[in-house]
């Protein structure tokens, strides 16, 4: 009887380990992307509240596109996803956390988030516009218009100083003098980070 009851103990708990390894998305020891936010992109209300997804240009982000983003902070690393669909297929766009949640106006978003922050404003520095400073989220959609991207920085977001993710029109630059730089502003994402 003791042995029968071990056994079955022991196959409770494999299969209890097996599940809970299968369960995880990334390496082992590897926390999963936390949801933040998940929405289709509308346009602009004309006053009052705004959509939680925005687009500022209907022909490149239609309205209808979904746009979702999560974050998790593990060991003082901040990692950052951003999944997006209904766009324009095999497109690049470039995107990247900023410190405004989104707005009736593309500019209303603020600008990049950046862990240490440029004096000079807007940052084109390499020394601060860069993918270890800010988050990038440079991605290019399939033949169906999809796409995902993740960033993963050493630093935590300093609290209520990032709400949203912005979609450009390009990936972002890195020549002196245009380093961040990713074209117009062509949908917003509220998410606070």
């Amino acid at each position: 009887m003791r042995t029968t009851v071990a056994a079955l103990t022991g196959a409770v708990l494999l299969t209890a380990g097996l599940a809970a390894c299968s369960a995880s998305d990334g390496p082992a020891g590897s926390p999963s992307v936390k949801p933040i936010a998940e929405t289709t992109v509308a346009a602009p209300a004309a006053s009052g509240d705004q959509p939680a997804g925005i687009t500022y240009d209907v022909a490149r982000i239609p309205v209808g596109a979904r746009l979702s983003t999560g974050s998790t902070v593990a060991d003082g690393r901040t990692t950052v996803e951003l999944k997006v669909s209904g766009l324009l297929p095999d497109t690049k766009y470039g995107s990247h956390v900023h410190t405004k949640p989104c707005g009736a106006k593309p500019a209303d978003s603020g600008p990049h988030y950046q862990n240490s922050k440029d004096p000079v404003s807007p940052s084109v520095d390499p020394r601060y516009a860069n993918a270890e400073n800010e988050i990038w989220l440079d991605f290019t959609t399939d033949a169906q218009g999809a796409a995902s991207a993740e960033a993963t920085v050493a630093w935590e977001f300093r609290k209520g100083e990032a709400n949203a993710v912005v979609v450009h029109a390009a990936h972002t630059s890195t020549d002196h003098g245009k380093a961040g730089t990713a074209g117009d502003r062509l949908a917003c994402l509220t998410a606070t980070f």
